[in-house]
């Protein structure tokens, strides 16, 4: 079996993990500056040919109450140009704290805050794979949340 490469994806930044082949075990693997799209589709191809990689799964970043916002269509519009670029299956998984749950991990291990900026997101890139590596690798997500659909609510619902 193949590995699996987790990105949480950032204007500026990709935070970069792996699976085992296993597709049990996400380990952290680096930080990516973005530089050109050009450059940018060169670092993912030799990632992918590097670690036998045939999925890539990409955090999306939702909103609290589980809406895409403008952030969630960068991340969809960029998934789609890399897809497209290394010829591959891309997966998107709700990664809404993987950023906050690796910041304080970081802190917790007493790391500097220069430190945890420098590798904060490849943290967060682990844990929003090992997020979906635990969820069995589901080959769907779940559909998102318009922003303007409120809340379910069932006063609506009449009683039998």
């Amino acid at each position: 079996m193949k590995r699996i490469l987790g990105l949480d994806f950032g204007i500026r930044r990709v935070g970069v993990a792996v699976s085992d082949p296993d597709r049990r075990l996400a380990s952290p693997v680096e930080v990516y500056e973005r530089r050109s799209d050009r450059l940018d589709a060169a670092y993912f191809r030799s990632l992918v040919e590097e670690y036998r990689v045939d999925l890539i799964v990409i955090g999306l970043p939702l909103l609290g109450h589980g809406a895409e916002g403008r952030s969630a269509e960068s991340a969809r519009t960029w998934g789609r140009w890399l897809s497209d670029q290394l010829g591959m299956p891309v997966r998107f998984v709700d990664e809404r704290y993987s950023t906050v749950e690796a910041e304080e991990l970081l802190r917790e291990g007493g790391l500097k805050a220069s430190r945890r900026k420098a590798i904060r997101d490849m943290i967060a890139a682990r844990i929003l794979l090992q997020a979906y590596l635990d969820a069995g690798c589901p080959d769907e997500e779940a559909p998102p949340m318009p922003l303007d659909d409120p809340s379910p609510s069932f006063e609506d619902e009449e009683e039998p």
